[in-house]
């Protein structure tokens, strides 16, 4: 087999293994998955050509603290959404600005979140927060009450194609990118 043939196998596999995964995949995996025949180094290379071979297509292939998955282009959105409309498209905007204090501001307990929002916490909020397991309990804080101290999980990451909370959108635009990216986790 060439050396082009193989590179080609090799990208097919990788495209293969992504796809059929139910979650993203991380290198570690990638590499277990093909007999450790390549190092991490050489895979990312490997998938930065997939990324390529995916322009101009409706998917594209995306990092995020998990691993890599494919996902709709957010061009094409609107499509799915009114295609499959029993799936969420928006998340609240008490959801969002609960989501938002605890992303930019973790770890945060609930009274520093109903600071911050100046508006009591709705319970449900967090609980469906837990559930997605987009947020999670890191420890207490050192007060009376030991309250909890809140913080994103790469559940979170993943939902919304962050690699890290390094990449979330400054703080000035955070409510319009929140919904922006909430259309997109909740429909992907």
């Amino acid at each position: 087999m060439s050396q082009v043939e193989q590179q080609h196998e090799v990208l097919m596999l990788l495209e293969a293994l992504i796809f059929a995964s139910d979650t993203p995949m991380p290198i570690s995996r990638l590499k277990e998955a093909l007999g450790d025949a390549y190092s991490k180094a050489d895979l990312r290379q490997y998938l930065q050509q997939l990324a390529v071979l995916q322009h101009g297509r409706s998917i594209e292939l995306v990092e995020t603290a998990q691993g890599f998955r494919f996902q709709v282009r957010a061009k094409y959105q609107p499509i799915i959404a009114q295609t499959w409309p029993e799936r969420p498209t928006r998340l609240s905007p008490s959801m969002l600005e609960t989501l938002a204090v605890i992303a930019y501001h973790q770890p945060v307990t609930r009274a520093d979140i109903e600071q911050i929002r100046g508006v009591s916490n709705n319970s449900q909020v967090i609980r469906t927060l837990f559930d997605w397991n987009w947020i999670k309990e890191s420890g207490f804080r050192e007060l009376p009450g030991k309250p909890a101290l809140l913080v994103t999980t790469p559940q979170f990451l993943n939902a919304f194609g962050l690699n890290s909370l390094d990449q979330l959108p400054p703080l000035q635009d955070a409510k319009e990118a929140f919904v922006v990216l909430g259309a997109q986790a909740l429909s992907s």
